[in-house]
């Protein structure tokens, strides 16, 4: 929480003492849901090696999805860590998805949407994207493949979703996967988020912080 004055204000960023910056970043992810990407982003810094934990944080803020782009405003305005803001949403029955993805890249801020739902990137995992157009549709057919895969059932507020999924999927071929689906949609002329389906930029997200995490441990390996 921003530090206040003596009335009560919020001081702003430039009248606040200088805050001492995580090395490879300070990822601020807001999201409209209430458990989902939480659980995800929370498990994937848990999976990082303890050194690069600390050099990394991932924070994740759960608002309403019209209100994702000002809380990034907000908390970027007043804290000088979060250098790195993403908003993170499904196209589900989002109206206005197109407009909230051109409009909070318009501030600098990057999007990691998912088309129909945040599942469909966690299908990839498993080797596939299938074309579902629907989101209840796609939840529920992946958790049978998530079932098959690890066991149990799938859970949306899974604290250990990104485990289980990492353990029994293939997170390289995930990103192989979501890299071809979008760059499908592009040389089919669909450049509109919410006309690209099956598609998911999380894996831009998720791969830049898995390249930060891989070239210091590579750094960490070269010292010793």
């Amino acid at each position: 929480m921003a530090r206040k004055d003596r009335t009560g204000n919020r001081k702003p960023r430039c009248q606040r003492p200088s805050v001492k910056m995580p090395e490879l970043g300070y990822y601020l992810v807001v999201t409209d849901t209430e458990a989902t990407e939480r659980c995800y982003f929370q498990g994937l810094h848990q999976g990082l090696l303890k050194e690069i934990q600390n050099k990394l944080v991932i924070k994740v803020v759960e608002t309403k999805t019209r209100a994702m782009i000002d809380k990034c405003l907000e908390m970027t305005a007043y804290d000088a860590q979060y250098r790195l803001p993403w908003i993170v949403f499904d196209r589900d029955k989002v109206k206005d998805f197109d407009e909230i993805i051109k409009e909070a890249e318009s501030y600098g801020i990057r999007t990691g949407w998912s088309n129909p739902c945040f599942e469909i990137w966690l299908y990839s995992y498993y080797g596939t994207m299938p074309a579902i157009m629907e989101s209840w549709v796609c939840c529920s057919e992946f958790e049978k493949i998530f079932q098959r895969k690890t066991g149990q059932r799938y859970s949306k507020s899974d604290i250990g979703m990104y485990e289980k999924i990492f353990r029994t999927g293939s997170e390289e071929k995930a990103f192989q996967i979501a890299r071809q689906k979008y760059e499908q949609c592009i040389r089919e002329g669909k450049t509109v988020p919410s006309q690209m389906i099956p598609c998911t930029t999380v894996y831009q997200l998720v791969e830049e912080i898995r390249k930060k995490a891989g070239m210091e441990k590579k750094d960490c390996v070269r010292k010793k």
